[in-house]
């Protein structure tokens, strides 16, 4: 059997860290097994969507790498959920209710106070129906059908139906809540596998009954441990960093791939420059049930480290043209962004004013600009100069390193000048060493 996975977001808002990490788990786990990867636009919700949005989510998870193999949008199936809605109506698994808001949080209020659990009431057979009042729709629990499931992360789950409320699936309006449609879509999409957040735990309970209702066997189910912030908690900041804002902070997507693909799990969170080593290690059962901290700080520093061992040819058409693939080698270590690999142009061609030097390091330059000329730029020339400048001045260490590192390249730290001098041009050396 082919897996065949899907990213259902409403397209209310942009894509978060959070709704990033439940698409990326959906696609490894697709392409492990060699299967589907499929995108749901869940927008039912016609008031509230926004086509902005649609074409956001696209393009966030094309920038993320995730090849998607397929495309639906609820709004099209309208029809198919009109059918499929008649059928459980006829069997009598959804049913009308009349109640108003105000009514139902009395109710719900009364159980409560006296212990009891706030389960919805069904209505005895014949019960009046009020005149003038469009119903909304409830789907009828099997009371004598335990609800269980093997899940891929929280291992055996049971619910007992005769302690939860029929829940509405269907608006006075006419217009759809999220579990039937969802269901519906599952097995006319084919989807084998849903991975989610365990926020929906519940829901999955009311839609194991849907499934069996509507003739299907489920889907297997992963529900993940929630994305915190570093406080431990849900936090407003994580709901709201998107991925425009990530990309503006120089993140590479690999890097926020790398990192929420092993968040919660007992997996080390490594560097790497592809999703190759992650599509081929992920495991639901390696994954934890506490919640998964998102640190930003942490992004950073992998972004760094990812840098590190990225090749040239993969961020060529985002680098300057004076930044070779000699350059990029030798500066590479030292960025935190690719957009910072510009910073070092003048570092290499010029313009360039050093840093003003006091009269220790003055005769340290002395003897650069002296011995400089006489060295040969293609065979190691730092080495070169440095040693005819210690025996020149007596420098050594520090006192030797520094202001020549600050005279070539105007910083106190920075790559390593064996490979950084020989990138700089004789003359340009020689011109800095010289400038007062």
């Amino acid at each position: 059997m082919t897996v065949v996975t899907r990213f259902a977001p409403s397209p209310t808002g942009i894509l978060h860290v959070g709704n990033v990490r439940t698409a990326l788990h959906n696609w490894l786990w697709a392409k492990k097994h060699g299967g589907r990867f499929l995108l749901r636009i869940d927008d039912t919700d016609l008031e509230r969507s926004k086509e902005d949005y649609v074409e956001a989510i696209r393009s966030d998870l094309a920038w993320l790498g995730f090849d998607v193999d397929g495309e639906e949008r609820q709004s099209a199936r309208f029809a198919l959920y009109e059918a499929e809605f008649a059928k459980l109506k006829a069997a009598g698994r959804v049913y009308a209710c009349y109640e108003t808001p105000e009514e139902l949080d009395i109710r719900r209020k009364i159980l409560l106070s006296r212990g009891l659990p706030p389960v919805y009431e069904r209505k005895p057979e014949g019960a009046p129906v009020p005149e003038g009042v469009a119903p909304h729709w409830r789907f009828r629990l099997d009371h004598d059908a335990p609800i269980e499931w093997s899940d891929m992360v929280r291992g055996p789950q049971h619910f007992e139906p005769g302690t939860m409320s029929d829940p509405v699936v269907r608006r006075a309006d006419g217009s759809w809540l999220y579990l039937l449609p969802s269901v519906i879509d599952d097995i006319a999409m084919g989807i084998t596998d849903v991975v989610r957040g365990e926020d929906h735990v519940s829901n999955t309970a009311t839609q194991i009954q849907m499934f069996a209702a509507l003739g299907a066997t489920p889907p297997a189910f992963a529900h993940e441990a929630l994305l915190v912030g570093t406080e431990g908690k849900l936090s407003k900041r994580l709901g709201s960093l998107g991925m425009a804002s990530l990309r503006d902070d120089g993140i590479e997507p690999i890097a926020l791939v790398a990192l929420l693909a092993r968040l919660g799990t007992s997996d080390p969170i490594e560097p790497v420059t592809a999703p190759a080593p992650l599509i081929e290690s992920i495991d639901f059962a390696r994954f934890g049930r506490a919640p998964a901290r998102f640190d930003e700080a942490e992004l950073a520093l992998l972004n760094q480290k990812i840098l590190h061992h990225t090749d040239h040819a993969a961020v060529a058409d985002r680098l300057p043209a004076a930044i070779t693939e000699a350059r990029w080698n030798a500066i590479r270590p030292n960025l935190m962004a690719v957009a910072e690999a510009a910073d070092w142009v003048p570092v290499f061609d010029g313009p360039f004013d050093p840093l003003p030097a006091d009269a220790a390091d003055r005769a340290v330059l002395d003897a650069a600009a002296a011995a400089a000329p006489r060295i040969d730029w293609s065979a190691d020339p730092w080495h070169a100069l440095t040693a005819a400048v210690k025996e020149a001045t007596g420098a050594k260490g520090r006192a030797l390193f520094l202001p020549l590192r600050r005279a070539l390249t105007g910083r106190d730290h920075g790559p390593d000048m064996g490979e950084l001098l020989p990138l700089i041009a004789k003359d340009q050396a020689v011109a800095r060493f010289s400038a007062k």
